[in-house]
């Protein structure tokens, strides 16, 4: 997949119709609104940018069906003047959406990095939210992702024709980046 507009036609080929959700480029900032009778739900991410694209829909994948009825799933955001106990907080909520984020990256054959989202430490080791981002990618591998993201990376595999099994991607990925 080389471009933003092939991710979108992927994401609205598997969900616009099943889910009544499109997802749209060029937003300044991520916003997800909900269906009304005559749009369809909407994944707004920002700019042109795949990583924003990726992180959005993860978000969506675990967002059950009540979330999805409130603007932006009814999560709360803190901006990124977050002080360290609310950055834990912070980090506590994204290691699910993070490690969809991290096998979506992998099935596109693109670079993943944690995202501590927030400015205001500079200095912030992000290396144990990285690691429970991987242990969650680990038990995500070993349980199986949850079902929209597993549609999602499945498709996006299929797109990249990688000649492995699907399964057996994710492991040596998996296996690949511990190293």
């Amino acid at each position: 997949m080389t471009s933003v507009i092939q991710l979108v036609e992927a994401f609205d080929a598997c969900f616009l119709s099943r889910f009544n959700t499109c997802l749209v480029g060029g937003a300044d900032e991520p916003l997800y609104v909900p269906a009304t009778e005559s749009r369809p739900a909407v994944i707004y991410f920002r700019l042109d940018y795949f990583s924003s694209a990726l992180h959005e829909v993860s978000h969506w994948c675990l967002a059950g069906e009540k979330r999805r009825l409130l603007e932006d799933y009814g999560y709360w955001y803190s901006p990124d003047t977050r002080d360290l106990e609310t950055q834990k907080e912070f980090e506590r909520v994204e290691v699910k959406p993070q490690a969809i984020e991290c096998v979506f990256h992998w099935v596109l054959d693109l670079p993943f990095r944690v995202s501590v989202d927030n400015l205001s430490l500079p200095d912030y080791d992000a290396s144990a939210f990285e690691q429970s981002v991987l242990k969650q990618v680990h038990e995500f591998i070993e349980k199986g992702l949850p079902e929209r993201a597993n549609s999602f990376a499945r498709f996006l595999f299929k797109q990249n024709d990688f000649t492995h099994n699907f399964e057996e991607f994710l492991q040596d990925k998996y296996e690949n980046h511990c190293r």
